[in-house]
């Protein structure tokens, strides 16, 4: 079966959806804006929407920043590639954001802590927060914002047949018009992005399996569907890659349970910026309700992103998307299999998902913005080049700094065309940084004597380190064992954790150390509600991981 030319342009009935779901966005953000229209001037409102936002705009705001064309594309395409096991980054999020709503947000509220380097400023010293607000914009700019300026033009490119330039600059201005109403904009908008993006993936993943389900004569049922996915696909539903696996290098068997997949959660959804950033601006009951609805919402993102790339898998082996799938040089392009699927959808359910598409990459791009402002703005700008700025003064240089990265990862968006699993990518280029925050974050949580000297260096070595163990096989032509980047995680952090330890044990005045965060064990307390919502979590993931290991 092979795709038309005509397929890759929305029909007009594709536009009317796609432009009654702009109108509603903009319209519903413009009134948010208008609303408290005098507070933007508030930092405090501005990046952390203060006090405004309930717990289902939190979990909702934290699902729509978080899911965006690195999921829709990127994870899809990892699951054409190597399948279910990919599902971990999400089941695995759902127990880590159980663990933050408990542990970590309790203590960031407590301590009226809005930015990570700010944690960092009271924890250690300015030293170590600016190094580490520094590693953060990097990240943040040149791989996060610019491969989702990549992946979700890629993607619209491929489904509409505008040009990737277009592209770019459509959803750049889009995200901008959100970004720079505030933190309380992107918050109530997101719930409108998240019911579009599941209610369209959802649509595309049921006519996945519709269509697998004609194609081996069984009409339109849509369960016996997932049923011949499963069956022509059983390599695909292992959750567990032993070390002979291909893709074994990418999700290590049990370290995606016990090892490294930890510390790339609880650094991404506890010390990250991006993420936690929704949550700091509400009172604790409020932010645990909402980070435990997002871990719901997280249980289900493998149904609207695994399994279409399965799917189109299955479709692939029999023949269908033969063409599609390949590059310009015949080689076949797993990222390409999501925005494939979305071409075959009817007019009208196009426009659907192609909205969905869009929610998510406009969403997360207005989060990774409010972030990078919120950090430039506070922590480097205020600090170092005007103390006396008024709140309206940094407010304004928060919405400069936003088009400023807007516009730099808009440049730099056309060189990630080389890439193959973009979802990969970004996991790894990340993986350098997290063990070395994470081991940061926690000893300067829970051991009073932890100095500042011992983060510093964990600051400085965690990104040279985990290079080293990158390319030691390379350079050793094979004498030294290469590991799995999450393995590298594992053994970065606890050499990390060991030498922040040694370092604060042999300084004698560590023993003095005063401790400006402050640390009560009845902030861990937590409502029945809550428990019983992290008992049905933890019981659907141990049903999840036993059906499919």
């Amino acid at each position: 079966m092979n795709q038309s030319a005509d397929t890759h342009h929305l029909g007009s009935l594709d536009y009317l959806v796609f432009f009654i779901y702009f109108i509603i966005v903009a319209g519903f953000g413009y009134y948010i804006f208008q609303r408290k229209r005098s507070k933007t001037a508030s930092t405090k409102d501005f990046f952390l929407a203060e006090g405004s936002l309930t717990w289902w705009a939190i979990g909702a705001s934290l699902i729509a920043s978080n899911i965006s064309a690195e999921h829709f594309i990127g994870q899809s395409g990892s699951g054409f590639a190597l399948g279910l096991a990919i599902s971990s980054y999400e089941w695995i999020a759902a127990a880590t954001l159980i663990i933050v709503a408990i542990f970590f947000i309790p203590i960031y509220l407590k301590n009226k802590i809005y930015t990570m380097p700010q944690f960092l400023l009271e924890r250690y010293n300015a030293t170590v927060s600016t190094i580490m607000a520094i590693f953060w914009l990097v990240v943040y700019v040149l791989v996060n914002l610019t491969s989702i300026v990549y992946l979700g033009a890629l993607a619209i490119t491929a489904i509409s047949g505008i040009p990737f330039f277009w592209c770019i600059i459509g959803l750049a201005i889009f995200a901008l018009l959100v970004t720079l109403g505030g933190m309380k904009v992107i918050g109530y908008t997101d719930v409108i992005q998240v019911f579009v993006l599941i209610v369209g993936g959802l649509a595309t993943t049921y006519l996945a399996l519709q269509m697998v389900s004609n194609h081996f004569g069984y009409g339109d049922n849509i369960l016996k569907g997932l049923a011949i996915v499963h069956e022509r696909a059983d390599t695909h539903f292992h959750m567990i890659f032993s070390s002979d696996h291909p893709y074994y290098k990418d999700l290590p068997g049990l370290s995606v349970i016990v090892g490294g997949m930890w510390i790339n959660n609880l650094n991404y959804w506890g010390c990250n910026q991006y993420i936690i950033q929704r949550a700091l601006g509400a009172d604790l009951k409020t932010a645990r309700n909402g980070i435990l609805f997002a871990a719901f919402l997280k249980l289900l993102i493998p149904l609207i992103a695994v399994i279409p790339g399965i799917t189109a898998y299955v479709l692939f082996k029999e023949g269908v998307f033969n063409d599609e799938l390949r590059n310009a040089a015949g080689v076949v392009k797993p990222d390409l299999a999501y925005p494939t699927l979305m071409n075959l959808l009817p007019v009208g359910l196009k426009g659907l998902a192609f909205a969905a598409l869009t929610a998510a990459i406009v969403a997360s791009l207005a989060g990774k913005l409010n972030s990078i402002s919120t950090i430039f703005s506070l922590d480097i700008y205020h600090r170092y080049f005007n103390k006396q700025a008024s709140e309206k003064h940094l407010v304004r240089v928060g919405r400069v700094a936003v088009i400023v990265s807007m516009v730099i990862a808009c440049i730099v968006a056309p060189a990630l065309t080389t890439l193959d699993q973009a979802y990969q990518f970004i996991q790894d280029c990340v993986g350098y940084i997290s063990p070395g925050i994470l081991a940061i974050f926690l000893l300067g949580f829970f051991w009073r004597r932890t100095t500042s000297l011992a983060a510093l260096l964990a600051a400085i070595l965690t990104i040279p380190l985990s290079a080293i163990l990158n390319f030691l096989p390379t350079w050793t032509k094979g004498a030294f064992p290469e590991y799995p980047f999450l393995d590298r995680m594992s053994i970065v952090f606890v050499f990390l954790v060991a030498l922040m330890i040694i370092v604060t044990l042999l300084d004698k005045r560590s023993k003095d150390q005063k401790r400006i965060i402050v640390i009560d064990p009845a902030l861990f307390r937590t409502t029945p509600v809550f428990i019983a919502g992290s008992v049905i979590i933890t019981a659907i993931l141990i049903v999840l991981y036993t059906v499919f290991w």
